[in-house]
Formats: C-alpha cells, sequence, structure tokens
C-alpha cells in the first residue's frame, strides 16, 4: 500500500497502531485515500468538517481488535482527490457504496461524525441492504434537521456558518488569513474537554486544511446543501425509514447542535434506536470522550 501523505503521529497513538496501513482506493472515479487496520467483518469510520482520517485516531486501534476498519479521508480533504464538483449526498454516498466494492464487502457496519453522518444516513436510507449497522455521532437525522431548522430559532443562529460558507472565495481567504488560530478556535475552544485537542493535534489538522483545494473543497458540502434540487430533497421529499439497528452518540454540549435535534426520531426506525448522550462533551464526542465512545461503539457493533 502507498505510505506518502502520512502525518508525523505522536508518541501515543503510534504505540496503538500495530497493522495500521495507509492506501488509496479508486472509487466513483475519484481516488480516495484511507486508514485501515484488523481483520474481520468491515467497519467503515466516516469523519466531517474541517477533519480527516486522524479524528478516529482514538478508535481505530481499539475496532481492529474484531474487524476490518476503514477509515477514508472523505472527497476533497488532505489526501484525497479534491475534484471541483460532485460534493452532494448522492455523489458522497456514491464514493462510499465504490469503497465497498473496492474491498469486496457487500455489507458494512457504518461509524460516522457531523458531516460524515449526513452522508450515513443518506446511505442507510436508500441503500438499506448494504448498511449491516449504523452509528451516528453528533449528526442529525435529516428529518430532525429540517424540522429544528424550520421552527427552532436558536439552531438557526447556531448554524449561521452554514449562511456564511455560501459565499464564493471570501470564506476561504478569511480562514487562510490565520489557519493556525481557525483551527485552534475550531477544535480546542469550541471543545468542553480542552486536553482532547494536544498542540501537536492541531498542528495535524492545519497541515491537512492547508493542502491546496482541500479548504474550498470542504466548504463545498455546505455549498452544495443549499443547491435547489439538495432543498428540495431535503424539504420537501418524504424521509425513509432506516432498517439498519442504529446507535446515536450525542455530546450534550454541542456548540453547533441543539439536543432538540435528537428528539422526535424514533418512528424512522422499525428496527430501533439506541441513544446515549455523554455530558459535559461537546461536538467532537469521539475525541473529547474517546473511552466512552469506544466502549458504546464496541458494545453496539
Amino acid at each position: 500500500m502507498a505510505e506518502a501523505g502520512i502525518p508525523r503521529l505522536p508518541s501515543d497513538v503510534t504505540a496503538k497502531m500495530g497493522s495500521w496501513q495507509h492506501g488509496y482506493a479508486f472509487t466513483n472515479g475519484i481516488q480516495l485515500h484511507y486508514v485501515t487496520q484488523g481483520e474481520g467483518e468491515l467497519v467503515i469510520l466516516l469523519h466531517g468538517f474541517p477533519e480527516f482520517w486522524y479524528s478516529w485516531r482514538h478508535q481505530i486501534p481499539v475496532l481492529a481488535q474484531r474487524f476490518r476498519v476503514v477509515v477514508p479521508d472523505m472527497r476533497g480533504y488532505n489526501d484525497s482527490d479534491k475534484p471541483d464538483h460532485g460534493y452532494d449526498l448522492d455523489t458522497l454516498t456514491q464514493d462510499m457504496r465504490g469503497l465497498l466494492t473496492y474491498f469486496g464487502a457487500k455489507t458494512a457496519s457504518v461509524v460516522a461524525h457531523d458531516w460524515g453522518g449526513a452522508i450515513a444516513w443518506h446511505w442507510a436510507q436508500f441503500f438499506p441492504e448494504q448498511i449491516r449497522k449504523l452509528a451516528v455521532l453528533n449528526s442529525p437525522h435529516p428529518a430532525c434537521f429540517r424540522r429544528e431548522f424550520l421552527s427552532n430559532l436558536d439552531q438557526v443562529r447556531r448554524s449561521w456558518y452554514m449562511f456564511f460558507f455560501q459565499l464564493p472565495w471570501l470564506p476561504e481567504w478569511l480562514l487562510q488569513r490565520d489557519l493556525a488560530d481557525w483551527v485552534r478556535r475550531i477544535f480546542q475552544e469550541t471543545s468542553v474537554r480542552k486536553s482532547a485537542f494536544t498542540r501537536h493535534d492541531l498542528q495535524l489538522y492545519q497541515e491537512a486544511l492547508a493542502k491546496p483545494k482541500v479548504l474550498t473543497s470542504a466548504l463545498n458540502y455546505y455549498r452544495q446543501l443549499f443547491n435547489l434540487p439538495t432543498l428540495q430533497n431535503l424539504f420537501l421529499e418524504p424521509m425513509r425509514q432506516i432498517l439498519a439497528p442504529t446507535l446515536l452518540i450525542w455530546g450534550e454540549e454541542d456548540f453547533a447542535l441543539s439536543r432538540e435535534l435528537t428528539e422526535g426520531m424514533d418512528s424512522f426506525f422499525p428496527n430501533g434506536i439506541r441513544k446515549e448522550y455523554i455530558p459535559e462533551c461537546g461536538h467532537w464526542a469521539q475525541q473529547e470522550a474517546p473511552q466512552t465512545v469506544n466502549r458504546l461503539l464496541m458494545e453496539f457493533l
């Protein structure tokens, strides 16, 4: 497997790696960089904004004790391809379906956070035969997002950045002016458990975001969210049920997403949804409370 683009990892993470390997998968017309470890049934971990595979550093070696864990850099991030298009949910879902084919699997359990969760919800709704189990961290079910976005002024206020990101070039210019400071603020200042992000962690995130076209690609996820076809699907189309057994993990003090987004969704899960709330934990649950998240994931999967 290719070894390009491997970040300089902290010693405590390096000690957990074992047979941790980097590689590249061709899927849906693009090349995705991924990290993999372990053997057994496939488990795919999907990161959010503005991260890369490294956000799952605490989960990979633990889950790899029982599963084959695959953690891609999503389209546009870090060492994956960064095309100018394809940041809509349909295309992003096809990226992940192609990853199944690449690894010779028909099904996978999917664990996802933030934007990765949006893709996972979409995948589980439209291709239920491919999702064995679904675990989502701090990412609202689309029906709940639609409801709160239309009726909850607090959630609209929290979502101000989504509107700002619709502007061309200005968000990239502002973020690049002092990328190190923005990375520190978006991760460390918004987290509840400040020790979750070391200086070295922040440096790795900064380096990944500084790569050519990454910032624009990451913002394109939000820009695509507000185009007309996506808005019609989100606000007008009926929601489909999710058949996979589902676990929702929620850091209770999420700065961007209110707890109300976890309510009123049970009817969409005929096979049940289990909800676990983590107190004194913010948006970055798998990094702020890794031991709790690892325990919940191992029990569920």
